[in-house]
Order: C-alpha cells, then sequence, then structure tokens
C-alpha cells in the first residue's frame, strides 16, 4: 500500500471533495488538520521544489491570511517561505497531498488525482 498523507481544512469544500474522492476510490491515506499541524518543513521543500518556477501555487492565494501580508513571493528566499508557511496552515494551498513521502500535488483536480495516484 502507498503512503498518501492529506492536509485539509475541515470548512475548505475543495478539501472535502478531494476526501470524498479518495474515500471512494478506496485510498487509504493519513489526515491532517492543516490548521493544526502545517506540512514539515521536508514537504514545504519538496513543494517548492516542484513549483520553483510558480512559487505562488504553494499558496492559498484567496485566503485572508495571504491578503493580510506583503510579500513577493518570487523574491523570498525558500527558507523565508517555508517560515512564513509553517507559521500560518491557512497560507498554504489547500489540500496540500503527499504521496511516498516524495511527490506533492496542490488543490484538487480529479485528473491530477488519477494520474498521478494510479500511477503509485
Amino acid at each position: 500500500m502507498k503512503k498518501i498523507i492529506i492536509y485539509s481544512y475541515i470548512k475548505c469544500s475543495t478539501c472535502r471533495k478531494a476526501l470524498k474522492w479518495l474515500d471512494q476510490k478506496g485510498f487509504v491515506y493519513q489526515l491532517i488538520e492543516i490548521v493544526k499541524e502545517t506540512p514539515s518543513a521536508k514537504y514545504l521543500n519538496l513543494a517548492l521544489k516542484e513549483y520553483s518556477s510558480e512559487k505562488r501555487k504553494i499558496f492559498n492565494t484567496r485566503g485572508k491570511s495571504f491578503k493580510s501580508i506583503d510579500i513577493d513571493i518570487q523574491d523570498s528566499s525558500n527558507e523565508e517561505i517555508i517560515r512564513l508557511l509553517s507559521s500560518d496552515g491557512k497560507l498554504i494551498k489547500r489540500p496540500f497531498l503527499v504521496y511516498e513521502e516524495k511527490n506533492i500535488i496542490l488543490g484538487f483536480n480529479e485528473t491530477e488525482y488519477n494520474n498521478t495516484l494510479y500511477t503509485i
């Protein structure tokens, strides 16, 4: 069985859709409340690596937390970004799915979940 960790926020409708999809497809996963426990620096670094040309995609840019900060994401160092994301789970794009400890999927797109999770 492949290891899946999903960081979610209970009030997030997109997170609920992702969890419903995982349940319907029979995937076993570890669910973590992103506001109570942000992804580890290791996972945030993986996300930064995967989205290095579009660091903004790691952020929940529609949320109040993001709108309250003044930051130039592209000019910020990875260390600064990780420190910021670790300080407030609501800043992080969700759901934040980690599979096999080495890959990240941000948000929920059924096609991406199908293409990625069925190949692991």
